[in-house]
């Protein structure tokens, strides 16, 4: 299918998501109304991000202006993201072949996309949030709501998104950022002595690193699947291996539950493996360095046109460099 048909028809199926979009505008276009407890629950996270915000510099992370306003102060942006993955292939070691991105001025919570619009020859996978690496994006009661790990990593990660700490292509970008922002949490409860919430920090950062390297084994496999199966056959296959990868299994379906997982299945692997592809390579470095703040500040050197086999190359000599120091 040539582009221009391409880009036709992804315009017309998601000429309904805008109607649902428009539609929704016109009961959320209008002042928020917050009731006490909600007032006060983005008050407290006002203070919380400007904390967190005050301790990622202490880390070497320039701050950015994602999520320094609440709804109080200005209007929610939200955005649904659209990845698309032709079928039969994976991102292994290039950039996912489509991504998009539609914002409209409501939270997210109240305008749903119900279903994923076929797309021939492509596998489509979608996500929304309030959240993302932006001065339009305005904490929530959503975001408010969230566990206080969370909130405190979404902070930092989109902070270090900011040009002054990273400013890769997107697959490479989110590859160091992820992992980063799940350290920078741990150490903020660290330097905080709130030892319950360390622990689940600690916790999640151990089960992102499990689940990391089960997707990327689960790559290896599916990317071999695809190569020597048909499509069909293939994408069962694969579906059926995620039973061998619990950590990344509970991942994949929380995140596609209301979406086809057979639809989904290449854009969701390219997807997550732009997300996760270093995560743990990355942790384990932060055990090697002399601390967190040297790692990023040594990260923020790989070079704006970084590729896969470069970032490589440049984690294994800090690989080898930290070791090299600690001896």
């Amino acid at each position: 299918m040539c582009i221009a048909r391409l880009f036709s028809l992804y315009l017309r199926q998601w000429i309904a998501i805008l109607a649902a979009t428009i539609a929704g505008l016109s009961v959320s276009s209008c002042a928020t109304i917050l009731s006490r407890e909600h007032a006060a629950q983005l008050e407290r996270t006002a203070g919380l991000i400007e904390d967190v915000k005050t301790f990622g510099k202490t880390l070497g992370i320039e701050p950015t202006e994602a999520l320094s306003r609440t709804v109080r102060e200005g209007p929610a942006l939200s955005m649904v993201w659209l990845w698309m993955q032709r079928e039969g292939t994976l991102a292994l070691s290039a950039p996912i072949d489509i991504r998009a991105a539609i914002g409209y001025s409501a939270e997210t919570q109240r305008v749903k996309v119900e279903q994923v619009y076929r797309v021939d020859g492509y596998s489509v996978y979608y996500r929304q949030g309030n959240e993302f690496a932006d001065s339009r994006s305005v904490a929530t009661v959503g975001f408010a709501e969230e566990p206080v790990v969370r909130r405190v990593k979404v902070v930092l990660h989109e902070d270090l998104h900011g040009d002054g700490n990273f400013a890769q292509t997107w697959e490479i970008e989110e590859g160091i950022v992820t992992p980063l922002g799940s350290l920078a949490a741990v150490e903020y409860f660290r330097s905080k002595g709130d030892e319950r919430n360390l622990r689940s920090a600690v916790s999640s950062l151990m089960d992102e690193r499990q689940a990391a390297r089960e997707l990327n084994a689960l790559a290896a496999q599916a990317g071999n699947l695809f190569a020597r199966k048909t499509v069909d056959t293939a994408k069962l296959e694969i579906l059926a291996l995620l039973g061998d990868y619990p950590a990344y299994q509970k991942q994949f379906e929380r995140q596609v539950r209301d979406q086809h997982a057979p639809t989904v299945l290449e854009a969701k692997l390219s997807h997550d493996l732009a997300y996760y592809r270093y995560f743990d390579r990355i942790a384990a470095l932060a055990e090697l360095a002399p601390s967190l703040k040297t790692l990023i500040a040594d990260l923020k050197g790989i070079p704006a046109n970084a590729t896969h086999a470069s970032v490589d190359e440049f984690l294994r000599s800090l690989q080898i460099s930290y070791s090299a120091a600690s001896h």
